[in-house]
């Protein structure tokens, strides 16, 4: 049986995931800042005959993916599909924007993939066989004022991920980018965005999103966005002038009235 590591794995879009791969018989490795919820998650999912590992581990802290990294080789456990789902945003003005929660987004969203990506290829790569899913948005295809760090690192996960799954051709390993676009999770009310038009317009459930992502990673597809509606909408922002494109997006991020 493979392993896949999920982060943030608690809830939304991370848990749909792992109910998915647990499904399939995949065993797991749950990573997430909230150790209550993740032995709930671990609990539910071993009905499927699966081993559930639970890591409470907050990945913007610096020291945190290398951690992880160490504790499982030393476990001997051999990751076969890694999923960097974790992350978060945050709305407001840039300059008014507390610089905690700015660099905060920057690293888990941007430092933390990239140093698990870095840390859990080589063995994929050794053993030639091996998948890699990053959670990116479609606030990567465009600016987005009152969440120009959030969009920002999206767009860093998005070429960066189509830059190695490039370099990673004919060495068994793939990279698929995931890009969901306003999905029902607990990201809009952390990000104060639960009352923006883009959620007040029609967001999908966890579950739809999930699937698409799985089939996408699994299938070793390089891009993957979620719901044809989105994917008519990234597509539009390239023929379309950029500061349109831009006020655009701060339209759809601001409060519906």
């Amino acid at each position: 049986m493979s392993i896949a590591l999920i982060t943030g794995a608690s809830g939304g879009i991370g848990y749909e995931l792992a109910k998915l791969f647990a499904r399939d018989h995949h065993n797991l490795v749950l990573v997430a800042r909230r150790a209550d919820k993740l032995t709930q998650v671990a609990n539910e999912l071993q009905a499927h005959g699966v081993t559930v590992q639970t890591i409470t581990l907050d990945l913007a802290e610096p020291p945190a993916p290398k951690f992880l990294f160490d504790q499982l080789e030393r476990e001997g456990v051999a990751v076969d599909i890694l999923v960097n789902n974790a992350g978060f945003g945050g709305f407001g003005e840039f300059a008014l924007v507390p610089e905690a929660e700015i660099l905060g987004q920057i690293d888990l969203n941007i430092r933390a993939l990239t140093e698990l990506t870095r840390l859990f290829l080589p063995p994929m790569i050794a053993r030639r066989n091996g998948r890699v899913m990053n959670v990116a948005s479609t606030a990567a295809f465009q600016a987005g004022p009152m969440m120009a760090v959030y969009y920002a690192t999206k767009a860093y996960v998005l070429s960066f991920s189509e830059a190695i799954a490039n370099e990673l051709r004919n060495t068994g390993v793939t990279v698929t980018c995931f890009c969901p676009g306003a999905t029902h999770t607990d990201f809009a009310q952390r990000a104060g965005v639960a009352n923006s038009r883009l959620f007040k317009l029609g967001a999908m459930s966890a579950a739809k999103v999930a699937l698409d992502g799985y089939c996408a990673v699994m299938e070793g597809r390089g891009l993957a966005i979620s719901g044809a509606h989105n994917w008519i909408v990234a597509q539009s922002t390239r023929f379309a002038p950029r500061k349109m494109v831009t006020a655009v997006s701060r339209w759809i991020a601001e409060q519906a009235e």
